[in-house]
C-alpha cells in the first residue's frame, strides 16, 4: 500500500498543480463575485497540498502496509460497481439523467447490497428527485432528457 499511495500522492499534487495552473486563464473574480476560476483554483490547490501530504505520509510509513487492491468477494463487488458506472454512462443518453440515476442506485441497493424494496425504492427516488431538484432546477445544468423527456 506503501507504493499505491506513494504514487497516488505524486500523481494528485501534479494534477492539482495543473488544475490551478490551468485555472488562471479564467477570471479569479467578477464584478458579481467569484469568477470562473475562483473554484479550480482552490480546488487545484487543496488537492495539490492534499495529496503531497498522502506522498510526504506513505514516504515515511515504516512498512508497506497491506495490500491496495482488495481480494475475493470484496474485488468482485469493486468490478460489479465500476461495471455499473459504466453501464451509467453508456444508458445516460437514452434514458436522461433522472431515470438512469434511479436505476443506478436500485442496482447497487438491492442487487449488491441487499437491501429491502422499500429502503431501495425510497433512496433511489429521493436521490433521483434531489438530483433533479438540484441541478435542473436550482442550477438550471441542461442533463440530457431521455427518451422519456425527463
Amino acid at each position: 500500500m506503501r507504493r499505491a499511495d506513494q504514487v497516488s500522492g505524486a500523481l494528485l499534487l501534479a494534477f492539482g498543480v495543473a488544475f490551478a495552473l490551468g485555472a488562471r486563464q479564467y477570471p479569479y473574480t467578477t464584478p458579481n463575485g467569484p469568477g470562473s476560476g475562483f473554484l479550480p483554483l482552490w480546488l487545484g490547490a487543496v488537492m495539490a497540498v492534499l495529496g503531497g501530504m498522502l506522498f510526504v505520509r506513505a514516504s515515511r510509513a515504516p512498512e508497506a502496509g497491506p495490500a491496495w487492491l482488495p481480494g475475493g468477494r470484496a474485488l468482485t463487488r469493486l468490478m460489479v460497481v465500476i461495471a455499473a458506472t459504466a453501464v451509467f454512462v453508456w444508458v445516460l443518453p437514452v434514458l436522461g439523467m433522472t431515470v438512469t440515476t434511479a436505476v443506478f442506485v436500485v442496482g447497487l441497493l438491492r442487487f449488491l447490497e441487499g437491501h429491502t424494496w422499500a429502503t431501495t425504492l425510497g433512496v433511489a427516488v429521493a436521490t433521483a428527485a434531489a438530483n433533479w431538484l438540484v441541478f435542473i432546477r436550482w442550477l438550471r445544468v441542461p442533463f440530457p432528457p431521455g427518451v422519456l423527456g425527463f
